[in-house]
């Protein structure tokens, strides 16, 4: 986002160019991180960075910013955003220009609507995923974490190369209300070089209906080979709102006969190999990860990993056979 000026009357909303005019010649344009393209060539002289932890392609976007930010004596540039520990957070935390503010939630209760008070913070507070949201602390992996960050940060990858399968893995969550688990979709697909690559996180907490529709649009989107559906406790209940979206899905009832820790292990042990690739990045997935241990228990952390699950699924599918080993591959 650029600004010359945020003196003057609300500023003239230009939709086809992502822009804001003031009378006095000052424009402000947005950006997404989803292209970081998008700020190869403009410059600017100040930058507002939302929610930097989240954004799906950090790195690249970032560096693509500073290269743009050159107008006037002193350029600046103000991030705000959820303290996830990811490399460029963590490396712009370490800079010595950069000057840190930091807001807890319980700071900002006056403006909070009770229900949240009741539903959100006596819920997580005291668990590490409230210590992050609530307390804007910057925690690293937890001790014993099937995954590192630094690990996922090492094997992430720009782009995808040719894939040979993709696949959308669903792990469905019991209920859809406030408090229930999301639902997790993921996107994986197994590359001609015998790799997997993730590729997308379209987990959300929804209806059935809703994730049922969200799943296929994923489907759709890649140009996935099939769906896979962990049936546990949804059963058949889950083919019949796939198909009742689109009833030509290829789709394959998976069942689980461990926990998700056990589930999760052989996938995690590719990871370790370097076989797994992030493409772009996937904040939300990449935290129940780094706080997944070998001897987790479902709720203990504040949530469910139902995203881990989803992508432990996919996978599996991809890269696993039934008994964890890794799949054959004819050259």
């Amino acid at each position: 986002m650029r600004s010359r000026s945020a003196s003057g009357p609300c500023g003239r909303r230009q939709p086809s160019k992502r822009r804001l005019v003031w009378p006095n010649g000052a424009r402000a344009t947005l950006y997404n991180a989803i292209e970081p393209d998008q700020l190869r060539g403009p410059q600017h002289d100040l930058a507002w960075a939302d929610e930097l932890a989240k954004w799906r392609h950090a790195e690249a976007t970032w560096d693509q910013l500073q290269f743009g930010l050159r107008l006037g004596a002193r350029p600046r540039q103000c991030v705000t955003t959820t303290p996830r520990p990811i490399k460029t957070l963590k490396s712009l935390i370490e800079d010595p220009d950069t000057v840190i503010t930091r807001g807890t939630s319980y700071e900002n209760m006056a403006n909070l609507a009770p229900a949240f008070i009741k539903r959100i913070i006596k819920r997580y507070e005291g668990t590490r995923l409230g210590r992050q949201e609530l307390n804007a602390e910057l925690l690293d992996d937890v001790p014993g974490a099937l995954w590192t960050r630094a690990r996922i940060d090492a094997l992430r990858v720009a782009k995808a190369p040719e894939l040979v399968r993709v696949v959308v893995a669903v792990d469905p969550a019991a209920g859809s209300g406030e408090t229930s688990a999301e639902t997790g979709i993921v996107v994986a697909g197994l590359g001609a070089d015998g790799h997997g690559y993730v590729l997308d996180d379209a987990s959300l907490r929804a209806t059935p209906d809703a994730w049922g529709r969200a799943a296929v649009s994923a489907y759709r989107r890649w140009q996935a080979d099939r769906i896979i559906g962990e049936v546990n406790h949804g059963g058949e209940m889950i083919e019949h709102v796939i198909r009742t979206v689109d009833a030509n899905v290829s789709y394959k009832a998976v069942r689980a006969s461990r926990g998700k820790a056990r589930r999760a292990e052989p996938v995690a042990a590719l990871d370790e190999q370097g076989k797994v690739h992030h493409v772009g990045a996937f904040p939300e997935l990449e935290d129940q990860m780094c706080a997944m241990t070998a001897d987790f228990e479902r709720g203990a952390a504040g949530f469910s990993p139902d995203r881990v699950d989803a992508r432990v699924w996919a996978l599996t599918e991809l890269m696993l056979g039934r008994a964890g080993e890794p799949r054959l591959r004819a050259l």
